[in-house]
């Protein structure tokens, strides 16, 4: 594998790597409120690197923007109570086969999204308090073998 783990984080070894990245940190505007999350230092750390962005939200058919959702209990809903599972999980198996079949070396994905957390997701009350959990994306691609990275490690 290209990746170094080290104590502090990740570092990517001199060698192009095929690195996934959430969409919205490159500076697609495709956020649930039709900003992005434009990462500098994501910017840097993937210079010289093969870059496929996805945003899974999208490529399930969710419009931009969109009222924003949580994961209550096991389930993608939004804001007004509405079901977006179906969305969320659509988009997140489209973009897991394209990780597969694009043999991505590395995902790094938006901390704290329904679809992209690694590490935290917020617990559904849409009060903003957090929990330890993974989005659908995120917990796909650990699934499938493929190492996630949040953005917030860099």
């Amino acid at each position: 594998m290209s990746l170094d783990m080290q104590q502090t984080g990740y570092s990517l070894r001199t060698e192009q790597m095929k690195i996934m990245v959430s969409a919205c940190l490159i500076g697609e505007k495709c956020k649930y409120n039709g900003k992005d999350n434009y990462s500098k230092e994501l910017e840097q750390f993937i210079k010289g690197h093969e870059v496929i962005a996805v945003c899974p939200e999208v490529t399930g058919g969710l419009t931009v923007p969109r009222r924003p959702c949580e994961i209550v209990n096991g389930m993608v809903i939004n804001k007004d109570g509405e079901s977006k599972d179906a969305e969320f999980r659509k988009g997140a198996k489209i973009c897991l086969k394209r990780a597969l079949d694009e043999k991505i070396d590395l995902a790094i994905l938006q901390s704290r999204s329904p679809s992209c957390a690694v590490k935290q997701i917020y617990d559904g009350s849409f009060s903003g308090k957090l929990v330890d959990g993974q989005g659908i994306f995120a917990k796909m691609l650990s699934e499938n073998g493929i190492d996630v990275m949040d953005v917030e490690d860099i």
